[in-house]
């Protein structure tokens, strides 16, 4: 790494706030860049959801450019601070939230936009910005805290070589991504002519808890792992929602094994953020406030989209309850009707609907392929541990 070179970021760029606008100035206008996008996002999306009332000067202040940076500023945990997302296109007439920095380029020459893209999510660069938030008494970064961050550039070239290799690895997830959306809408679809628009008067009305088993998950922490080997990972809402990350929860493996979850596993979260996914993780423990549906009489994709149909009327039950956190109960899965045709019409309805979440299943298991291959890269990459200099 002797040809790397050494910066501060204010050797790079300059910085700049974003707009702080009144409730009522959003949701008309012109398009903004949200504490969301950045933080949720490696590249800012080409399309801009969020829309707020900005006047030319703002728009112009606060533009957006191919290059810029932004980094969140400020937050309840140290852990969401200076999170990144970059550009890579010019966005006309957006502007960005005043919770955000934008970092503009000082030499375009020396810095390619998708190289810093991915170096300044990576967790040692992160781990700077996280002891910055520890001596403050809120997580925030000022101009100065951000001027003195380390940045360690190689040749504009090997940028460019490892920005194609790990954006190589993110068009295909997003394309698997796009793809499983398409996949659901069509079985979503189906679902929806079967059993609503063609709904047979004759079919047998149940409840949901009939049809499938809701197994609720454990107490993990009474479950300590008693060594590295003998442990696996703990399956919370978190992690439902987002994968297995570097501060996961452990627990022993000597738990009973219907509490393992596996991939293509249904799961559903009943406290909460409540939500029904299918699993496509590495092996885990079933914590509490988690079901592990399963059924030994219907097919899989049967209850999935039963549970599925279900949900906003659960999530309205959750949001109604006068507690810290809303949940919903197992008398409300026996209240949830089910219409169940006969046993020749699910085999047929099996032959067209199991292939298409066979496909989805085994999309979400390649995401999390490569999802963990990109992660396992991007530290070799950055560290130069990993060279690209063709």
């Amino acid at each position: 790494m002797t040809e790397w070179k050494e910066y501060r970021l204010e050797d790079l760029y300059t910085f700049a706030s974003g707009l702080s606008k009144p409730a009522n100035e959003f949701g008309f206008g012109y398009p903004f860049l949200t504490f969301k996008d950045v933080f949720n996002n490696y590249f800012i999306p080409k399309e801009l959801t969020e829309l707020v009332n900005s006047t030319q000067r703002e728009r112009e202040s606060c533009s957006i450019k191919r290059g810029d940076v932004f980094l969140t500023r400020t937050s309840e945990t140290a852990e969401e601070l200076g999170m990144s997302s970059v550009a890579l296109m010019d966005y006309h007439e957006a502007t960005f939230n005043g919770f955000t920095k934008r970092l503009r380029p000082k030499y375009n020459n020396a810095i390619w936009p998708e190289f810093i893209g991915y170096y300044l999510r990576w967790q040692r660069f992160r781990a700077h910005i996280i002891a910055m938030a520890s001596e403050t008494t809120r997580a925030s970064l000022n101009n100065s805290m951000m001027a003195t961050l380390p940045v360690t550039l190689p040749s504009l070239q090997e940028q460019k070589n490892i920005a194609a290799v790990l954006s190589s690895l993110d068009d295909k997830i997003d394309l698997l991504h796009r793809q499983n959306a398409t996949l659901e809408a069509m079985a979503e679809a189906l679902f929806r002519q079967w059993f609503v628009v063609e709904a047979k008067e004759e079919w047998e009305k149940r409840s949901l808890s009939s049809i499938a088993d809701f197994l609720n998950g454990l107490a993990c922490q009474k479950h300590p792992p008693l060594n590295v080997t003998e442990r696996l990972p703990v399956l919370k809402i978190r992690e439902l929602n987002s994968g297995i990350g570097q501060d996961v929860d452990w627990a022993s493996s000597a738990v009973s094994p219907e509490y393992i979850i596996t991939s293509g596993d249904v799961i559903f979260s009943w406290s909460g953020s409540l939500m029904v996914k299918i699993w496509s993780g590495e092996n885990c423990i079933l914590n509490q406030h988690l079901f592990k549906v399963t059924s030994g009489n219907y097919p899989k994709w049967f209850y999935y989209f039963w549970c599925k149909k279900h949900l906003a009327e659960f999530i309205a039950i959750s949001e109604s309850k006068a507690t810290t956190m809303g949940h919903i109960k197992r008398g409300d899965l026996d209240k949830a009707e089910v219409l169940v045709p006969t046993e020749s019409e699910l085999v047929e309805m099996s032959e067209g609907m199991q292939p298409i979440l066979g496909k989805f299943i085994f999309n979400q298991t390649q995401i999390r392929t490569l999802e963990k291959l990109r992660d396992t890269l991007l530290p070799k990459l950055m560290s130069g541990e990993v060279r690209l200099r063709r």
